[in-house]
């Protein structure tokens, strides 16, 4: 049963929507704001929370959970520890924020900007 699974499957297999939303997370925390589908947005959502808040840790056994959770890119790593999570330093969570955009025109889906607050 899935009672209480909120956590949408996007249409994917797991593989692919686990690639789908480490791609994600790893273009908002290289661009700090991207436009997605709203579905995908708030899907990356709390996995890209959960980054910064490794970030805010900053032990080394955060920075291995963050390099196998953003797939062995030092350079992201480097820049969610060094300049990201020190932002959010006396914030407790809600480090991103979804601002909708409207439709899009080819097929109505709704986007959203996926930003760092």
């Amino acid at each position: 049963m899935r009672h209480a699974k909120q956590k949408g499957k996007l249409s994917r297999s797991s593989a692919h929507r686990k690639a789908l939303l480490r791609n994600l997370c790893r273009e908002v925390i290289d661009h700090e704001r991207i436009r997605t589908s709203e579905a995908k947005a708030k899907a990356a959502k709390p996995q890209l929370e959960k980054l910064i808040t490794l970030g805010k840790r900053g032990d080394l056994h955060a920075r291995r959970q963050a390099l196998a959770e953003l797939g062995q890119d030092k350079f992201l790593v480097h820049k969610l520890f060094e300049e990201i999570a020190p932002r959010y330093a006396d914030r407790n969570g809600g480090y991103a924020r979804i601002v909708k955009l409207g439709p899009r025109r080819s097929d109505s889906t709704e986007m959203v900007l996926l930003e760092l607050v």
